[in-house]
């Protein structure tokens, strides 16, 4: 099974699960933020990421030109906030 076809599954499920007013609510949402232009700002597959500094789980920074000079460096995202 393909990423997308796991994806279509999902977004399937999620229709029947989730309330039709709650539904237009995301789907408004998601056509705002393309209107927006934002896109266009998004980092794509296959672009380098600009350098970042992020705090680790004891507070310190975390420079990514740093950990880069140590070798490849594999960046997740997560939704939410922790």
């Amino acid at each position: 099974m393909t990423l997308e076809d796991r994806l279509s599954k999902i977004r399937e499920g999620s229709t029947k699960r989730i309330p039709p007013a709650a539904l237009n609510i995301m789907h408004r949402a998601t056509n705002d933020l393309r209107e927006s232009g934002v896109l266009s700002e998004v980092i794509k597959v296959g672009d380098a990421m600009p350098p970042f500094s992020l705090s680790n789980t004891r507070g310190e920074p975390v420079n990514s030109d740093d950990l880069l000079a140590r070798g490849p460096l594999v960046t997740t995202f997560f939704r939410g906030y922790w």
